[in-house]
């Protein structure tokens, strides 16, 4: 080796050397054992040193030894850490050689893992429903259960996994814009292209076959409705599509896409469908303009001949009225309702002329009856003056 230990210490005191032999580093090294073989009975000051300048025991190494000059014991470093390592695994280390250890607390490794598994569990196995939602479970990606509002229990995940879905809620899906950038153009009955824009207003009927049934529901009722609002314009005409007909062909159409969907089991309650704009598409809309300010007109026209006609069977009732009452006193007395009936007449057609003509005996055959109504007018005039 290239330090003495002590058995050399030992073997050089036999041999009458003393323990003055030098080291390989050129130290002078005594020993323990050099001491009692020379029968000295006392212990050295120093021994032989390893290479890190620290004294042999009798076992050859360094445990057991003190320290010399202060240098580290690597040895007692190791069996140290060694002995707090157990320690932290649950046995208690107890200190070995000069310095010993001290021991180091028991931690309850599987309490505290237990406890973090319960909360684990609970945590994953309750769950709230707010107002308006349904809860759909799930067990192994499978459907399982359907909740309603309030506090529920479950199997923990990842065996149970919950699906919170909005049950009341009114969605509204457009379809086409009122701008007329995108133009919506279909083909109504009697041949022509109409641009059309519409909303349908949706809720989800059935939280489970909503989620599981269809992968988009959204695009399920756009594409729905679309469908259906091309099958109920190309049954109807242009005048119907956009104008008194338009009410009852959302309301067809409303009908069709609630057939389509629950054939799907969609899941999806159509609340309504609203037309927003039904014209002709906009390379012919000034020339439709045109024709349809033209079909007003006419029909202007025709309400006010229709408005006069009823004037005049209403001016011709009154006038058959009247003539059946002068024949019914006619009829009682023929004479009396002849002269007045003459009577009447006259006054009409004469009350409007200046001249009148008498030709009865006795009484002038001319009155200035229009200078005799001046003069009348002049004096009721000069004595509204005083």
């Amino acid at each position: 080796m290239p330090w003495q230990n002590n058995e050399d210490g030992e073997e050089s005191g036999r041999n009458g050397e003393n323990g003055k032999r030098r080291n390989p580093w050129g130290m002078p090294g005594g020993s323990q054992g050099g001491g009692q073989g020379s029968g000295q009975g006392k212990e050295p000051s120093s021994g032989p040193r390893n290479p890190w300048g620290e004294p042999t025991g009798p076992r050859g190494g360094n445990e057991g030894r003190p320290r010399g000059n202060g240098a580290p014991d690597f040895d007692d470093f190791i069996r140290r850490s060694q002995e707090r390592l157990r320690g932290l695994g649950g046995n208690q280390g107890g200190g070995g050689g000069r310095g010993g250890g001290r021991s180091a607390p028991n931690i309850p490794w599987g309490l505290i893992g237990g406890g973090l598994a319960v909360i684990l569990l609970a945590s994953t196995s309750a769950y709230q429903v707010g107002a308006g939602e349904r809860g759909v479970v799930t067990r192994f990606g499978q459907y399982s259960s359907t909740s309603n509002p309030g506090f529920h229990l479950k199997l923990p995940a990842p065996i149970d996994q919950v699906t919170k879905v909005r049950f009341e809620d009114i969605r509204t899906t457009l379809i086409g814009t009122v701008d007329g950038e995108n133009e919506n153009l279909m083909i109504t009955g009697d041949g022509n292209v109409i641009s059309i824009a519409y909303a349908v207003r949706w809720r989800i009927k059935n939280a489970e076959d909503f989620l599981f049934q269809v992968a988009d529901p959204e695009a399920t009722v756009r594409d729905a409705t679309e469908s259906a609002m091309r099958e109920i314009i190309g049954r109807s005409t242009l005048n119907n599509a956009i104008g008194p007909e338009r009410a009852a062909i959302a309301e067809q159409v409303r009908e069709r896409v609630q057939e389509i969907l629950d054939s799907y089991r969609a899941g999806v309650l159509i609340q309504g469908v609203d037309i927003n704009k039904a014209d002709p598409p906009n390379a012919v809309d000034e020339a439709f303009k045109d024709v349809s300010a033209a079909q007003q007109d006419a029909q202007q026209f025709l309400n006010q001949a229709r408005a006069y006609a009823q004037q005049i069977q209403a001016q011709a009732a009154g006038a058959t009225a009247a003539f059946d009452k002068v024949y019914e006193e006619y009829r009682l007395a023929p004479e009396v309702t002849r002269k007045r009936m003459y009577l009447e007449t006259m006054e009409n057609v004469l009350g409007k002329v200046d001249t009148t003509v008498i030709e009865t005996p006795g009484v002038q055959a001319y009155l200035p009856l229009p200078e005799i109504q001046r003069r009348n007018r002049a004096a009721q005039a000069e004595e509204a003056q005083r």
